[in-house]
């Protein structure tokens, strides 16, 4: 019985393995979690806030190491991006949308240009608060 029980757990603990092991590199997906973004923005001569955290997708190792590699440059852009919004651009779902798209846009021509490769398939906004 103990026999049967400890084959039981190695069988357990082998077929998860031998799943990692057959998987390609086109089923990789992995995210990357920024850490939150705190910009300031103009509306009608005030000073408004935007903080929101932003999740990346990546399809494979390599895309993940360019990503954490270019990381500063990323931020940097999408820094600026947020404080080249209005209000208007960031008070509806379609905007935050809109916004997301050229987030990722931006992600992509930076590792394009310094690697060679897009690498990002996603990016999400995971929160994003406007004061």
């Amino acid at each position: 019985m103990v026999r049967n029980w400890v084959l039981g757990v190695l069988l357990a603990l082998w077929l998860p393995l031998g799943a990692l092991a057959d998987e390609s590199a086109e089923d990789y997906v992995n995210y990357i979690e920024l850490k939150p973004f705190i910009a300031n923005f103009s509306s009608e001569g005030t000073l408004r806030f935007v903080k929101c955290e932003i999740t990346i997708q990546v399809s494979s190792p390599e895309a993940h190491h360019a990503v954490n590699y270019h990381l500063p440059h990323i931020r940097n852009d999408i820094v600026f991006l947020l404080s080249a919004q209005t209000e208007e651009q960031l008070a509806t779902v379609e905007a935050q949308q809109t916004l997301a798209h050229e987030a990722l846009e931006r992600v992509q021509t930076i590792l394009v240009a310094e690697e060679g490769e897009a690498f990002v398939t996603d990016l999400f906004f995971t929160s994003l608060v406007i004061q």
